[in-house]
């Protein structure tokens, strides 16, 4: 009988050992054990061994038994109110995936991701990286946009010549006519021939404006000089740009959502200037396709034709964008993405003044006249 006793108190008292020494923690979304670990301020191995059958990859709902490092202060802080207030889980970023992977796993945008985690613009993702992935019920508020122009812009003053308008003006200096509105807020509809507009634009920006109008005024002096001569001329002067494409891992999954999302728009009407499924123009398709999956272009296709790596036209692949001269021009002015390659034909997706977002090939006459190059943007 004492025996027995004995027994039972043993194993009350190992009961009670056991709930001060350990915490349940219930497994919710995005959880893994470095995230746990570092939520109870204890290491991922002290977890596993407390956990010996636990499977490798932890299933939803499951429970983990936590070494208790704070037992003494254990009754005084309930451990479920910590659990149950997280406003968001964590993510460990693993080779090769895209922050358009990650927001399809959880279900949230990219924007959203970008938003909780601010250093993603800057710096990318990186192997092993812990993310805040936001929940629905506690999202991330977005910061107000910056509304001062950095210090080191350079302000320009422009006058506005007869038949110009705020989209042509804009486009010339890189900048959208939200922005030339908002430096001059007292323009309001057209804007009349003579205006003195005031542009603040970065110092590099300046500099290649200020070198394409001396190009200008030099060929203002020949009768027969025209725009595009001038843009031949000064395209020495703009130098290649590389702030766009940050090198994507290379993804035939990805290859493939982006031809899907150029594709789906065929039979949208042409629009000059257009970036939504209201009308594209030929860049503005490239720009809408590849920023649904946070891949960044520059506006225009001879800007555009200066990012990633050039290729030659029998390498070409899917995924790349191709570039053309058309209707007798000496520089790119239009620009497609490869969608399919075969025996030395070249199928794009563009957006045509004649026809809209449609599918063209490099086999055709015209197409084959106005060939420029064809360059990688996916490394």
């Amino acid at each position: 009988m004492v025996y027995k006793l004995i027994a039972v108190l043993f194993f009350l008292s190992f009961g009670a050992f056991a709930q001060e020494n350990f915490i349940k923690h219930k497994i919710s979304q995005g959880d893994n054990l470095t995230v746990i670990a570092k939520k109870y301020g204890v290491k991922a191995k002290d977890i596993a061994d407390a956990n010996p059958n636990a499977p490798k990859i932890l299933k939803l709902n499951s429970v983990l038994l936590i070494p208790n490092k704070n037992k003494n202060n254990s009754k005084s802080k309930p451990v479920e109110a910590v659990v149950s207030n997280t406003p968001s889980g964590s993510h460990e970023v693993a080779a090769k995936e895209t922050l358009w992977g990650i927001s399809k796993k959880y279900n949230i945008s990219v924007d959203e991701l970008k938003k909780a985690n601010p250093l993603l613009e800057t710096e990318g993702l990186k192997i092993g990286q812990q993310i805040v992935i936001p929940s629905k019920e506690n999202p991330i508020i977005e910061k107000p946009a910056e509304t001062e122009i950095a210090s080191t812009d350079v302000e320009l003053f422009r006058e506005v010549k007869p038949k110009e308008t705020k989209y042509g003006i804009s486009k010339e200096y890189g900048i959208t006519v939200a922005e030339l509105e908002r430096q001059n807020p007292s323009i309001k509809g057209k804007v009349p021939a003579g205006y003195l507009l005031k542009i603040k634009v970065t110092k590099e920006k300046a500099d290649a404006i200020q070198a394409l109008q001396q190009v200008q005024q030099a060929n203002a002096v020949n009768a027969g000089g025209s725009l595009d001569q001038v843009a031949e001329n000064s395209a020495a002067e703009i130098k290649k740009d590389s702030t766009y494409v940050q090198n994507p891992s290379n993804n035939s999954e990805l290859i493939e959502r982006l031809i899907a999302s150029a594709t789906e728009n065929i039979g949208t009407r042409y629009r000059s200037g257009g970036t939504t499924k209201a009308g594209f123009d030929c860049s503005g398709l490239m720009i809408c396709t590849f920023n649904n999956f946070d891949i960044k272009l520059p506006r225009s296709s001879i800007e555009q034709s200066r990012v990633g790596t050039r290729v030659a036209s029998e390498e070409a692949q899917k995924g790349d964008l191709i570039f053309f001269k058309t209707n007798g021009r000496r520089h790119i002015n239009h620009v497609g993405m490869v969608v399919e390659v075969s025996d030395g034909e070249i199928k794009f997706v563009h957006s045509s003044t004649h026809g809209g977002v449609m599918i063209s090939s490099t086999k055709e006459a015209y197409y084959t006249r106005a060939f420029s190059q064809v360059n990688r943007i996916l490394n």
